[in-house]
């Protein structure tokens, strides 16, 4: 049997992988810090190493005790946790790190995996904060080409924005509490913000596929082989709820009326973003059916308790301006 190790990222993308991985044999063991809690505390084929992946010690013991064929590397986020994990895990048939599309310095249409990515200094690398974000991802994708160019079996998954059942970031709830209670939504622009998306159950798929079939020293983009433009995604949301919702469209002007920019709207770009899964799909994978993941990721939604209502323009505001449009 297959021996996985899942580090860190139990609660959204990693919850599926840890599914994806049992539906296929694989034993899966997580290495968290065990603050969020596990959905596989019962789970037949899941065992749970409690550790901080700053530890050293923590990983490599976890390591001994589990001797992973495989390890899926959810939680990095400076080039010194992946400089000293593809140390740890050198041994091991498969290190996929999980990057992110925010790597790429240049974005263009479709960006593919050999796409210029950002340059990071000491003080990004270092960094904690959310405009560093882009660049130490990239330094982490060269951290991990040095150690596959070292013999290494590790390669580079960059998902775009990941959506579907249990997302904690709560950017697509935000729109979906809005189109399953109210009649009227505000949608920045003219709905046709695209930015390229990745279905959670398909990202778990990815991984599995990537660490089976991948080669090392490879980076992989990972989003749905076809694109929904913000407008679209509420269409699909609406036919999953069964319910019509008319969209009233903001131009950035008339948002500013009432202090509002797209920009604090969840989900949406001002810029398209969109990138090549060719190199993916080449391995075998391919993604669900927009209309599918949709349905999904609404009926988990409606058994949860998100709203997303923090992220984005409190509906007193939208209403104000819905009425400034419409009345």
């Amino acid at each position: 049997m297959t021996r996985a190790l899942l580090v860190g990222g139990t609660r959204f993308m990693g919850r599926h992988t840890v599914e994806e991985l049992l539906t296929h044999g694989y034993e899966v063991t997580t290495f968290t810090r065990g603050e969020s809690g596990t959905p596989f505390a019962d789970r037949d084929g899941v065992t749970h190493f409690e550790g901080n992946r700053n530890d050293r010690e923590a990983l490599e013991a976890a390591r001994n005790e589990v001797e992973p064929d495989v390890v899926i590397d959810f939680c990095v986020m400076h080039p010194r946790q992946i400089a000293a994990a593809t140390e740890i895990f050198a041994d091991a048939d498969a290190y996929v790190y999980v990057s992110s599309g925010s790597a790429y310095a240049e974005q263009p249409i479709p960006t593919r995996e050999d796409a210029t990515l950002h340059d990071c200094t000491q003080e990004q690398a270092d960094d904690e904060s959310m405009e560093s974000y882009g660049p130490r991802k990239a330094e982490c994708d060269r951290v991990c080409f040095a150690a596959a160019a070292d013999g290494v079996n590790a390669m580079v998954v960059r998902p775009m924005l990941v959506y579907g059942p249990y997302d904690y970031t709560e950017r697509y709830d935000y729109w979906l509490h809005r189109v399953a209670e109210y009649d009227r939504v505000l949608v920045p622009g003219d709905g046709d913000s695209l930015l390229h998306r990745a279905y959670a159950l398909d990202g778990a798929r990815a991984l599995r596929i990537i660490a089976e079939r991948g080669t090392p020293g490879e980076a992989y983009n990972l989003a749905d082989r076809e694109t929904m433009s913000l407008g679209t995604s509420l269409e699909l949301a609406a036919e999953a709820l069964d319910t019509e919702v008319e969209l009233v469209h903001a131009s950035e002007r008339e948002l500013a009326k009432h202090d509002v920019s797209p920009l604090d709207f969840p989900l949406y770009a001002p810029t398209p973003h969109l990138v090549s899964t060719e190199k993916l799909a080449s391995l075998g994978w391919e993604s669900t059916p927009l209309s599918e993941a949709v349905a999904k990721t609404v009926e988990e939604h409606l058994e949860s308790d998100r709203t997303g209502e923090e992220i984005g323009p409190n509906r007193g505001t939208e209403e104000t301006i819905i009425a400034d449009l419409t009345d």
